[in-house]
């Protein structure tokens, strides 16, 4: 009686649909989930076929089960499931998984169906597709942008070669010219200055008003070109965008652990980057500005080189000979034909494929180096990675 009154209350509470019905698909009970799911109560269901609670053809092809079953006794859905739809009272539809198990009991034969509502997952799926098709759309016109764009890049880069090409023509041009007009105009421009002066001088015994007018003439315009020289070459001192480096003392460590916690953030997926610091000493007196841009290129490159799951390898050390920083990736490596152009403006080696870039980074490394005293070396495998290495020698 005790273990009645537990399924009982089991079967009143269950999260799924339960009904049970006898060998001529007359519904005998029907459970408060499965009341829900139909929007019957268990008075309207209750003496009527469960076909009913199916629409066509899920509802004929029901029947045919029963009848198939009677006569040759060979199970089509029992112990098996499958996926049909529900008809509510309303007249609406939804998907559900039923389950059939058959019991034998007081000499008949009661099967009972497990009804789960897969409303919610058919949903969840219909809405992953159409995000799929979304993306998929999104994909292809982002594709298609992204090839015109690169395309785009292309003949701009190409543009730009030749644009710097034909500036750099003019720029060493232009070099010769100043030095030209450094050495050679000023020189002439003092001796008539100083003539001018003389004459002037010689002069005065004749209290000539008209030679002291065309002298003062000559001074001022050897005054206006002076400083028309002395402009020009102020301007070229601009042009040239000379950067002065400020030296300062700072924690190197403390800036290689924000480096590092910075840029492990855009790494590639399981991509590593391994902080280790050599020495007693963490303080170095660098422009603090310039070294941060020098190692941010380097660990930036060591990413974009290097392949998913991969360790990137960040060292500092400060000694009495020095202070060195080192990157080393295990990346796709620098060929050895174009290593020897690493550092030029614009190059970029003849293995980086569709990798983006513009070739200044490492250019921009280098000049920083210098411009704080220091040199930068590398040591690169195909297809073993790259390692650089920057020093700065203790004066």
């Amino acid at each position: 009686m005790e273990n009645a009154a537990l399924l009982k209350a089991i079967i009143q509470n269950a999260i799924d649909g339960i009904i049970t019905i006898d060998d001529r698909g007359v519904i005998e009970t029907i459970n408060p989930a499965a009341c829900t799911l139909f929007d019957y109560t268990p008075e309207e269901v209750i003496g009527k076929n469960v076909a009913f609670l199916m629409p066509p053809p899920d509802r004929d092809q029901h029947d045919e089960y029963i009848r198939r079953y009677q006569h040759t006794g060979v199970p089509h859905i029992i112990g098996i499931g499958r996926e049909v739809t529900g008809l509510r009272k309303d007249g609406t539809t939804f998907p559900f998984r039923l389950g059939v198990s058959e019991v034998a009991y007081s000499g008949r034969k009661i099967f009972t169906g497990f009804i789960h509502d897969l409303s919610k997952q058919k949903e969840a799926e219909d809405q992953l597709r159409d995000y799929a098709a979304h993306l998929e759309e999104l994909v292809e016109e982002r594709t298609g942008s992204l090839k015109e764009t690169v395309m785009a890049l292309r003949n701009a880069k190409e543009e730009v070669s030749q644009s710097l090409e034909k500036e750099k023509e003019l720029g060493q041009l232009k070099s010769r010219f100043v030095s030209m007009a450094s050495h050679e105009f000023r020189t002439p421009l003092s001796a008539i200055q100083l003539s001018a002066s003389l004459i002037d001088r010689y002069a005065q015994q004749f209290n000539s008003d008209n030679i002291t007018k065309h002298v003062g003439k000559i001074k001022n315009a050897v005054g206006n070109l002076t400083t028309i020289l002395n402009d020009f070459l102020s301007l070229e001192k601009l042009e040239a965008g000379k950067v002065e480096p400020t030296f300062s003392s700072f924690d190197l460590v403390k800036l290689a652990e924000e480096i590092t916690e910075e840029m492990q953030l855009v790494a590639k997926q399981n991509q590593h980057i391994i902080y280790q610091h050599t020495g007693k000493q963490s303080t170095v007196v660098l422009d603090q500005n310039l070294l941060k841009n020098c190692i941010f290129n380097l660990i930036a490159n060591a990413i974009k080189y290097s392949g998913e799951n991969t360790f990137i390898e960040f060292n500092t050390e400060i000694s009495d000979a020095g202070c060195t920083v080192v990157i080393k990736d295990n990346g796709i490596g620098i060929p050895i034909n174009d290593q020897k152009h690493l550092f030029e403006p614009f190059f970029r080696a003849n293995n980086t494929g569709n990798i983006p870039g513009t070739g200044l980074g490492l250019n921009i490394v280098a000049r920083y180096t210098q411009l704080m005293n220091g040199a930068i070396e590398f040591k690169s495998v195909v297809n073993q990675g790259t390692s650089f290495t920057i020093l700065f020698k203790r004066s």
